[in-house]
């Protein structure tokens, strides 16, 4: 018998195409897609770049209570999604934010924050955290549920601020004696000023959120309590307060001491005896803060910080300001930092910013050493005196899991007076023990519904440190957010709003406000001098206002596209052959696979007998909305249209 001849092989399709509707078009600004509460950078990039600097500050403050805290610390992940960075370097976007919320925000003289609570829609994507938004989905429902918030931090704040908005009452628990959370507890002055915090939380306050400090849940007040005294729902939002210990010899030495409880130390204005020398133990962000304060904090000096202060008072007019701040800050401390990853691979240089963090931390003269893992710690009379290092001779990166390679040998030993041990943060859950129906994780978490955040107890609700782990700013104030349109979905019952997507065309040439904008490099802001910085002393600057425009008209403004209407093109390729970076080609049909919709029954549902069919694919990667494809097409096919989103019936 012949065997039947085989099957014939499918064509192999080498180009995929995927069809463009509204969702494709808010999804492909990925600045905004990337940010975790849904910031629309690009749009405020691109109204900076044309000196709207009022609208540009509403776009960027709408769906973040915190957008000037974020101008100063805030990760960034937006940066990293920017399409610039493949090109070259991503916009600055983070110092743009910052130049913005310093000349419009709730800490300048010249404050719009008021005009964004009013509810104002922003221009470009409203998302469905902007103030907007919330304002018209509580509009109508039954105002006044009562909501308690555990917790004074960025999560709870920003749960507070949105509940506000959608027309509830909010009462904030705190532990401590002041808000902000680990924004004042963890993050260093020379990185956030504590005026920018404070007036971000008082218009937080000014929605009508009340406050008790001093009162966190525990023995007193407990989660039952709270829900018996007539709230209807709560929001846990306890914060990562709580530092890891690390188990070899000598942990338990005068000296060693945990991140977290210095970094809160520091900034509660207590000063704690380092000595001369101390030695850093991690990688991480906490670790690059804690080595950068140790370093800027310095040794006392010729007479103690009351004394200077006085003398300040009295001579300051008659003394120069280097002599009285050379006696404040006194002699600078040697601060090495060790952490097991090789140099380049800390977690702490994740992100653009990070780096720079860590390459401030060099300049400043922090000691850095890579590939080293801490053997034990030295000690004499119960006081430390030295660390005791091995190398690392392989990451679990590279390994496939289980814990770092060590070498038998001693590496090195560094001689120190403290050891300052960055090596993780947890959330203190201990008031929750014995909660009836409130599941953890296996990492003793809060467990959650990933999208409502809601806990196995009807009406409460967990975020931020508690639910997650140790989070970025941002992403803590998203989560935040998050849990009040949860909240309010289960005290009022859920609803969605609709979505209007507008496109509008514009001159083919009319974007970019730099016409040099393909070439301009990224410019960080400046820096205060090395010899000039103190523990208190910001050390990064702002952009004046030319170089804040300059660098935002380097952005490639993603909300503008390329529009081809397949019915008036004549394909003669001329829009091709002007592309300068080749995004555009005409393919046969039967080359292009579809995802999705199927993006090919229109061009398929021509008529074949005129011959073959061909579709135009764009590489959206590789777009500058140059324009040039639009100017040169003869028939009016190819336009550049600006996309926005808003939801139906909103404030105009």
């Amino acid at each position: 018998r012949v065997p039947p001849p085989p099957p014939p092989k499918a064509h192999a399709r080498p180009y995929l195409g995927q069809v463009r509707d509204g969702a494709w078009f808010a999804a492909n600004v990925p600045c905004a897609t990337a940010c975790p509460v849904g910031t629309d950078a690009g749009t405020y990039v691109a109204l900076t770049s044309r000196g709207q600097f009022a609208e540009a500050y509403m776009a960027a403050r709408a769906p973040n209570p915190f957008a000037s805290v974020c101008g100063h610390v805030c990760a960034a992940p937006c940066e990293s999604a920017c399409r610039r960075g493949k090109l070259d370097a991503p916009v600055a976007i983070r110092s743009i934010k910052r130049f913005l919320t310093e000349r419009h925000g709730p800490e300048s003289t010249d404050s719009l924050l008021p005009d964004v609570l009013d509810g104002r829609r922003p221009p470009g994507i409203e998302g469905e955290a902007t103030v907007s938004h919330l304002a018209r989905l509580g509009a109508g429902r039954r105002a006044g549920r009562r909501v308690a918030v555990a917790g004074g931090g960025p999560a709870g704040l920003a749960c507070a601020h949105d509940l506000a908005f959608l027309g509830h009452r909010v009462t904030v628990f705190e532990a401590s004696d002041r808000l902000g959370g680990m924004m004042v507890h963890g993050i260093p002055e020379h990185r956030l000023p504590r005026s920018v915090i404070d007036a971000e939380i008082a218009a937080i306050l000014d929605l009508g959120v009340e406050v008790r400090l001093g009162e966190g849940l525990g023995a007193d007040r407990t989660l039952a309590s709270l829900l018996a005294e007539g709230y209807e729902a709560v929001f846990l939002a306890s914060g990562a307060g709580r530092g890891r210990g690390l188990e070899v010899d000598g942990g338990e030495l005068d000296g060693v001491v945990k991140a977290i409880d210095f970094l809160i130390n520091v900034n509660a204005g207590y000063r704690l005896d380092l000595g001369r020398r101390v030695v850093v133990v991690g990688g991480g962000n906490v670790a690059i803060d804690v080595a950068r304060t140790a370093r800027l904090g310095r040794t006392p000096g010729p007479f103690p910080t009351k004394e200077a202060r006085v003398a300040a008072k009295a001579l300051g007019p008659n003394v120069r300001a280097d002599v009285l701040r050379d006696a404040v800050k006194g002699e600078a401390r040697e601060v090495h930092i060790v952490a097991r990853p090789p140099f380049g691979r800390w977690p702490a240089q994740g992100n653009l910013h990070g780096r720079e963090e860590v390459d401030e931390a060099r300049r400043e003269g922090v000691v850095m050493h890579p590939l080293r893992g801490v053997r034990r710690i030295l000690g004499k009379e119960g006081r430390v005196t030295g660390v005791e290092l091995a190398e690392v001779l392989d990451t679990p990166d590279k390994r496939q899991g289980g814990g770092p390679l060590y070498g038998s040998h001693v590496a090195e030993t560094i001689p120190c007076d403290a050891v300052l041990l960055a090596v993780g943060q947890e959330p203190d859950l201990d008031y929750l023990e014995g909660t009836e129906g409130l599941r953890r994780t296996d990492s003793g978490l809060i467990e959650v519904d990933r999208t409502t955040l809601a806990t196995g107890v009807p009406g409460v609700f967990a975020g931020g440190d508690a639910a997650f782990g140790p989070r970025t700013l941002i992403e803590a104030v998203a989560e935040g957010k998050r849990a009040a349109r949860g909240i309010h979905a289960f005290l009022e019952g859920p609803r969605a709003l609709p979505r209007v997507h507008t496109f509008e065309e514009i001159h083919p040439r009319g974007i970019q406000a730099d016409p040099t904008y393909d070439v301009l490099a990224r410019e960080e802001p400046g820096c205060v001098a090395v010899e000039r910085r103190t523990g208190i002393t910001e050390v990064e600057t702002t952009y004046d206002e030319g170089t804040a425009v300059e660098q935002a008209s380097r952005c490639l403004e993603c909300h503008v596209q390329t529009i081809y209407d397949g019915s008036l093109c004549i394909a003669c390729g001329r829009c091709v052959d002007v592309c300068p970076h080749r995004c555009l080609s005409f393919v046969p049909l039967d080359d292009v696979e579809a995802r999705g919709a199927d993006p090919l029954a229109l061009a398929a549902a021509g008529d074949a007998s005129e011959g073959p069919v061909s579709v135009l694919l764009k590489d959206e990667s590789a777009c500058v909305r140059c324009g040039l494809c639009a100017e040169r097409c003869p028939t009016g096919a190819m336009t550049m249209e600006r996309y926005a989103m808003s939801v139906a019936g909103s404030p105009p």
